[in-house]
């Protein structure tokens, strides 16, 4: 299958419900390069996805399993840094803060508004969120 099908496939399952797709290369029998296709979704979602697959790729078969998803809790958090403020994704486990991770938007901004490389203002606003959170 041409891999320009990826480029429009996508967005369809990702309209249709798709949380996550993604390809993996492969070696099939024969010593056949290929490339696995995986969408991850809700079982109510399984059926129209399932169909999307077969009518626009070159599938013959489709494995299906289920997979249970254990996920941190989370929270947005209002930060003012010495750029400007920025929203900031928290993580918890037992209400302990593991990881944060400054939403993307906002840092973009603060590049542009600070005349800043992206990889900059990360840096910075991850330092400072460090320190105050």
């Amino acid at each position: 299958m041409s891999g320009e099908i990826y480029s429009y496939l996508f967005p369809l399952l990702f309209k249709a419900g798709a949380k996550d797709v993604y390809l993996t290369n492969l070696i099939m029998k024969k010593n056949r390069p290929a490339q696995k296709l995986s969408v991850l979704c809700t079982q109510p979602k399984a059926e129209q996805l399932k169909k999307i697959i077969f009518q626009e790729t070159t599938t013959l078969g489709i494995r299906q399993f289920k997979v249970e998803r254990s996920s941190l809790a989370r929270k947005i958090i209002s930060f003012k840094s010495s750029l400007g403020n920025v929203n900031i994704k928290a993580a918890f486990y037992e209400g302990e803060m593991l990881k944060f991770s400054p939403e993307y938007e906002d840092c973009q901004k603060l590049a542009r508004k600070n005349n800043l490389p992206l990889r900059k203002v990360y840096q910075i606003i991850k330092q400072e969120a460090a320190v105050q959170l």
